[in-house]
């Protein structure tokens, strides 16, 4: 089933065409990685989708289906329902997704006031599983402000806030950017883990292919707003057609003495 799907979607600044044209679908279960150098739009793309774009910039044309409804035609009130529900954001600057002046609990908590009936008890008890589920000590994070916690508990709080209405399609922008490369294997692979038991769909926006190879099953590349190439993983990665693609692959040595072999781990 189609969780996501974009049609001949095009946003701009003024006459300045920003993103051109784009098309892709997301099914349940994919982890779909959308690939691109900073600048490609890559980013754009994933605001346009949860209807966050800055007031500058607008969708000039095209349709956005989130689980079959046209989240270009919505306005902000009932766009509002859809996230954290449907859809959910992890971004890269990962201490932005927390007021500092609020315990994290306090603002999971609000979240699930805002969406669901729970009772008190029943909202604590889901926010606590939430940061069990992300490897937090759920009862001291809960308790805890934004600054007692390191970066990477940080993300993984993130990340609960993300899971916790358990949404069909998860946006991640650049998740580990901030992150030493330690921590960000860790939380790519609680991620992966989190999507397996969710059954989620993850849109995962990078500039890393090791992270896409390791992680995606469908690929696209991006360049200057537009869609140069996409598909499966192991076709674009084992049969590029773009010369952009095969610039892309030949500048990261891993992936250029890797990519023979490739087919033995699809």
């Amino acid at each position: 089933m189609t969780v996501l799907a974009i049609s001949d979607l095009t946003i701009q600044h003024r006459k300045t065409m920003i993103v051109q044209n784009i098309e892709m679908s997301v099914d349940e279960g994919d982890w779909f990685a959308l690939v691109g150098e900073s600048g490609s739009g890559k980013s754009v793309t994933a605001a346009a989708i949860g209807g966050l774009l800055p007031r500058e910039l607008k969708a000039a044309s095209g349709s956005i289906l989130l689980d079959g409804k046209n989240l270009v035609n919505l306005k902000e009130r009932e766009l509002r329902k859809y996230r954290g529900t449907v859809i959910s954001y992890i971004f890269q600057d990962y201490q932005g997704a927390f007021t500092p002046f609020m315990k994290i609990g306090a603002q999971l908590d609000e979240m699930l006031r805002t969406h669901t009936n729970h009772s008190k008890k029943e909202r604590k008890e889901r926010a606590l599983h939430s940061l069990k589920l992300v490897e937090l000590p759920e009862e001291r994070v809960y308790n805890s402000y934004s600054f007692q916690l390191s970066g990477g508990q940080l993300q993984r709080a993130a990340i609960a806030m993300a899971m916790i209405l358990e949404p069909k399609l998860l946006i991640a922008d650049e998740p580990t950017t901030a992150l030493d490369s330690m921590t960000a294997a860790n939380i790519l692979q609680l991620m992966a883990d989190l999507k397996e038991k969710a059954g989620c769909a993850v849109f995962f926006i990078t500039h890393d292919l090791r992270h896409v190879r390791k992680y995606a099953n469908k690929v696209a590349i991006m360049r200057n707003g537009v869609i140069v190439e996409s598909g499966m993983k192991s076709n674009v990665f084992h049969q590029p057609k773009h010369e952009y693609t095969k610039a892309l692959f030949e500048a990261i040595p891993s992936l250029r003495k890797t990519s023979a072999r490739l087919s033995s781990h699809l």
